[in-house]
């Protein structure tokens, strides 16, 4: 995973190791997605649906974040690439590398997250612009 990914995911581990940090719902994935989330919106792809040119953080992540928010939003900013299908590539490689570390009841978050910038991914491969999403579940498709 890249360093500078693996540093932003350490700080928000050890902030959210500590109990009084954790929020109703917490699970440890909501970090990697919301982080992917970050990602998603500091690049801000052209192919995605507009409606979803951003992804909200919800505001029990944002309200138990802490002081890293900024820190970490400082260093994401830093992560640039030449075009978007460069930053989309990083991307799908952060979200499979962040669904690796954890068990599918753990995936929830970071498998909806995938399967939006899958999508996304398949625009850029064809080349085309969205006209629509279909929002059925992926799982009822097979």
């Amino acid at each position: 995973m890249d360093k500078k990914i693996e540093e932003i995911l350490n700080i928000w581990h050890k902030h959210f190791a500590d109990e009084a940090n954790q929020y109703s719902e917490y699970e440890p994935s909501d970090i990697e997605y919301f982080v992917g989330c970050m990602l998603y919106n500091h690049f801000a792809f052209s192919k995605a649906h507009h409606n979803l040119k951003t992804m909200d953080l919800s505001y029990d992540f944002l309200s138990a974040c802490g002081d890293e928010y900024e820190v970490i939003q400082k260093m994401i900013a830093d992560i640039k690439f030449e075009d978007e299908t460069k930053a989309l590539a990083f991307l799908q490689n952060y979200i499979q590398e962040a669904k690796a570390k954890y068990t599918k009841p753990e995936l929830y978050l970071l498998d909806r997250l995938d399967y939006h910038v899958s999508a996304m991914a398949e625009r850029y491969a064809k080349n085309v612009d969205v006209q629509k999403i279909d929002f059925q579940n992926p799982l009822l498709k097979k």
